[in-house]
């Protein structure tokens, strides 16, 4: 019996689609850890295995690991999805994640593809026999340490409000600029226009007229960006202009979701006087704080604002403002409020009928009709990533897409819209028989 062994042929084995995902904070880390550095190091690394297919480097650059809306690792796990993908390498579980829970749905999603997550400093393969059960514990310290992190950073937040210090974290305020040791020092250009909102506004502009003037005056917010009336507001009732300060407005709720909440009596405030040079005198800081009060009495009638299913519940992919409810004439529309209040010019989105909402809802939910407290138990949020597109993230994690129709025009016409027709195509009718008649008499 003779044996002869073929050889592999080089060419023919298949090679590991392998891509790197790298994130660097804005703190602590960065200098040590650039991202370009990492880019670079893991570039070299992939292209020096013969078995495996350079990719690409996915990159993020944040504050935290905790949140699930980091751009390119959301792109990462698509591509991953599709097929592009069959390792991922990163430098530590902190930096693919600190939520203990994204971590491992995540880990766990991939590798029912078939895909391996690669963690260089802890030197764990996802897809190895013990890979889940050590990410789990790691995972856990790695939790822990960003709750310390955030409890140390309360702290010190909490003694420097104590003190009367404005935290040095608090760095974009219009009109002024934050000193080596801490202080606020005036911008002359942008102080004055501050004194001319104050003006303005006392003068009988609307917020709204007066963000309209500042911007085709071509002069640019404190985010280098237009001017909204909700940014003049913020103007018009910041005490920091009259040489004042009002510490801890807001806090965070926990370090996992970061998510900000207007301090309404939870924690302790404290207001500090006479704390640097002013922008605006008190009296005319008081005279806008009474305009504003005469204008609410004159133009709102006292009421509980009405919620809806859907308030705070849709994001415009376009510009990430919410969608707000909308009476018009062919009937309730949700559209988003970048669009409602500043045209297509701002925000090319496109609104949604209610009754369209409702439907496509009620199929998502698995539900013969729309039911509110079955969708605010399932629907985390919805995304509109593009016209006639609802995303639907539910609260356990999982995405559902869906496509919805226009409305015919016969179907969005109401009633007195379609008498309203009636009238005009009769009025035309009879005018043209009028002028068919003179015309007759003009021929004989």
């Amino acid at each position: 019996m003779k044996i002869t062994e073929i050889k592999a042929v080089p060419g023919l084995v298949e090679k590991k689609n392998v891509a790197v995902y790298a994130r660097v904070s804005n703190g602590k880390d960065a200098m040590l850890h650039s991202l370009s550095a990492q880019v670079s190091y893991y570039s070299k690394l992939i292209q020096s295995h013969n078995d495996w297919e350079y990719v690409g480097v996915y990159t993020d650059e944040a504050l935290t690991g905790t949140k699930d809306n980091r751009e390119n690792f959301q792109r990462l796990i698509e591509d991953c999805k599709a097929g592009k993908i069959d390792l991922v390498i990163t430098k530590s579980i902190s930096r693919f994640a600190r939520n203990t829970v994204t971590l491992l749905r995540t880990v766990r999603e991939l590798k029912e593809l078939g895909i391996g997550v690669f963690f260089e400093e802890q030197n764990i393969n996802t897809l190895s026999a013990d890979g889940e059960l050590m990410i789990t514990i790691l995972a856990s310290y790695a939790q822990e340490e960003s709750l310390s992190a955030s409890e140390n950073v309360k702290w010190r937040i909490q003694n420097d409000y104590k003190q009367g210090v404005l935290p040095l974290m608090i760095q974009n305020i219009y009109g002024y600029k934050r000193t080596a040791d801490g202080g606020l020092e005036i911008i002359p250009e942008e102080a004055e226009t501050v004194r001319r909102i104050y003006s303005l506004f006392l003068d009988g502009f609307g917020m709204l007229k007066i963000a309209d003037k500042l911007n085709k005056l071509g002069i640019r917010s404190n985010s280098n960006d237009r001017w909204t009336d909700k940014k003049v507001r913020y103007i018009l009732s910041n005490e920091k202009y009259i040489g004042d300060l009002l510490l801890q407005k807001s806090f965070r709720t926990d370090h996992l979701t970061k998510r900000t909440k207007k301090n309404r009596g939870e924690k302790p405030q404290y207001y500090v006087e006479n704390n640097h040079a002013p922008i605006i005198s008190k009296e005319m800081f008081e005279a806008v704080q009474l305009e504003f009060e005469r204008r609410r009495e004159k133009h709102y009638k006292i009421s509980e604002p009405q919620k809806y299913a859907f308030t705070s519940k849709i994001q415009c992919g376009n510009c990430g403002k919410h969608y707000r409810r909308k009476v018009t004439a062919t009937g309730v529309v949700w559209i988003c409020i970048t669009y409602d209040r500043n045209g297509k010019k701002e925000c090319a989105s496109k609104q949604i009928p209610d009754k369209t909402l409702c439907a496509v809802t009620a199929d998502v939910i698995a539900s013969k009709e729309f039911h509110a407290e079955l969708f605010e138990k399932l629907i985390e949020k919805i995304i509109v990533p593009k016209a006639n597109h609802l995303l639907y993230v539910f609260k356990d994690g999982h995405t559902v897409e869906r496509e919805w129709q226009d409305r015919s025009r016969s179907e969005s016409w109401t009633p007195q819209m379609k008498a309203q027709a009636r009238q005009k195509t009769l009025e035309r009718r009879n005018a043209n028989a009028e002028n068919n008649k003179i015309y007759s008499c003009d021929q004989e």
